[in-house]
């Protein structure tokens, strides 16, 4: 199976994953409202889970390259970074932001409710990738090739911070991550750390909320039915599962006790019901996709074709090779503050656990944007399979058994 192949596979594995999780998070008791299992199997879960089917196979469509090789007004990057800012904005627009659970973080569009965070987390590493590619002489500079892209990073991810820290600091993560390994100096990210995290810490501290969830990490029992209600909860669920898990849709904690439990602590669920090889193996699924990702990202730069001539490209200059580690990078760091949450080895946040957790806008753009590392990977193939044809390169062929004395 190619890695592109694979990746497929992991990406429906989790989404089935996910609504057969949300579904039985959503459950009800019988008393006057119970959850039926037609609207389970009909309902609003299955249904965004069957549009992101459809948005992975889109993604596999898209021409990855052109998005690079356009210019002026057709490139898409431009008209991207407007749909982010905008989008970003709105949220604060009486009559078009809607706040929930106290914070401003959706816009509705007649009978659409869109979240802008995620297009921003999303949109970002592939205006990121755009520029070291157009910049890549320039990234060993520090005014000409770090400054730019970190000065927009930087806006686009306070913005998100006003309501939405946690993905904030994911955003500025992976493009930081991105502009490093495209080739920019570590002591240049350096210099600037000090302002990030001056800046971080200013946002908590002027917060109150904030700063209830960093008094409930450090001591969730000290205020257990108020600040540390949600991690204490959480830790429940999962200590109630143990080893085997009470089976599915018989968990106890979503009764009302565990908050947000088809969101942002649906891991808790999945640990109290599936017990720990059900933990481990929505764990395996994500290392698997990272480890995929990053295959499809390493591979995609080692070799093509420039002007009939094979050179060797590394991760750093290839806008696929980047866009494909960007888009690996928010799934991975994304799953992984999220366990880090669930688990109490991490302030609470807010982030939802790509493609397990309830989402609309969330899965179809997860599932849109690891489609078109898909189509990374199938590009990246069929380039080497035509420069294996022209003799260029040698083909790729499991070394022969030695014969036998």
């Amino acid at each position: 199976m190619r890695p592109g192949q694979g990746l497929l596979f992991l990406v429906i594995a989790l989404l089935m994953t996910g609504t057969v999780l949300v579904n039985s998070a959503s459950l009800t008791t019988a008393g006057g409202s119970g959850t039926t299992i037609e609207e389970l199997l009909m309902g609003r879960n299955t249904m965004f889970a069957g549009l992101s089917v459809v948005a992975l196979w889109l993604g596999t469509r898209i021409r990855v390259e052109g998005i690079f090789t356009r210019r002026g007004w057709s490139s898409p990057i431009p008209w991207l970074l407007a749909t982010i800012v905008i989008s970003l904005l709105l949220v604060h627009v009486p009559g078009i932001g809607r706040e929930v659970n106290g914070a401003n973080r959706w816009i509705s569009l007649g009978p659409i409710g869109l979240q802008p965070s995620e297009i921003a987390k999303w949109g970002v590493p592939l205006i990121v990738a755009w520029h070291c590619c157009r910049r890549a002489g320039a990234l060993g500079q520090f005014w000409k090739g770090f400054v730019p892209p970190f000065a927009l990073v930087s806006i686009i991810a306070t913005i998100v911070a006003i309501e939405d820290l946690g993905t904030a600091v994911l955003i500025m993560l992976v493009a930081l991550a991105m502009l490093i390994a495209a080739g920019v100096r570590l002591w240049h990210v350096g210099l600037l750390l000090p302002a990030a995290g001056a800046a971080f810490v200013g946002m908590v501290v002027t917060s109150p909320y904030r700063m209830n969830r960093i008094l409930a990490y450090m001591d969730p029992f000290k205020d257990a039915q108020g600040k540390g209600y949600h991690v204490i909860q959480s830790m429940a669920a999962i200590a109630g599962g143990g080893l085997p898990g009470r089976g599915l849709g018989n968990g106890i904690q979503k009764f009302g006790y565990l908050p947000e439990a088809t969101t942002d602590f649906i891991y808790a669920i999945a640990c109290e019901e599936l017990g720990i090889a059900g933990a481990v193996g929505i764990l395996a699924l994500f290392v698997m996709l990272a480890l995929t990702g990053l295959a499809i990202a390493t591979s995609t730069a080692k070799a093509t074709q420039v002007d009939g001539t094979v050179r060797r490209i590394p991760l750093t200059t290839n806008f696929e090779s980047l866009v494909a580690l960007g888009f690996t990078l928010t799934v991975s760091v994304q799953a992984l503050i999220n366990v880090a949450v669930v688990t109490g080895l991490a302030p609470t946040k807010g982030i939802a656990l790509p493609l397990i957790s309830r989402g609309g806008t969330g899965w179809i753009l997860t599932a849109f944007s690891l489609g078109m590392v898909a189509a990374i990977a199938r590009a990246s193939d069929a380039r080497r399979s035509s420069l294996q044809l022209a003799g260029m390169i040698e083909p790729e062929v499991d070394a022969p058994e030695p014969l036998p004395a």
